[in-house]
């Protein structure tokens, strides 16, 4: 028998999403002063975007708003890859530190379409 969700908290996409956002703050934290105001307040916003997006979706009551906050979660999830990928090229993000946040940023991104697909699917 499948617990009852409780809380946008319990939603393992939020989990990993959350942990993205973590991520990205921490390796930000690193990253040139001269990109305070560019590449790090965009990532950082756009991690946020993708873990509240999620957590409002989730106390919305209808599914199609729902479905609607799922997929702008997904949206800011490819703004933050294309930043990650810029901050790679740039050599602010080492290699293999981007794919651990490309390959958690996949994960989550599957996890969102899955979940807007099956939604989509309910009456």
């Amino acid at each position: 028998m499948k617990e009852k969700l409780r809380s946008f908290k319990d939603l393992i996409v939020w989990q990993k999403a959350y942990q993205l956002t973590l991520d990205i703050y921490k390796i930000t934290a690193e990253f040139p002063k001269n990109e305070q105001y560019g590449l790090v307040t965009q990532m950082r916003r756009a991690a946020v975007s993708v873990v509240s997006n999620i957590a409002e979706g989730y106390a919305r009551k209808g599914k199609r708003e729902y479905i609607n906050f799922l997929s702008m979660a997904y949206a800011s999830l490819s703004e933050l890859e294309t930043q990650v990928l810029l901050s790679k090229d740039l050599e602010y993000i080492k290699e293999d530190r981007s794919k651990e946040l490309l390959s958690l940023r996949n994960e989550v991104g599957g996890m969102l379409f899955s979940m807007q697909q099956k939604l989509a699917a309910v009456p």
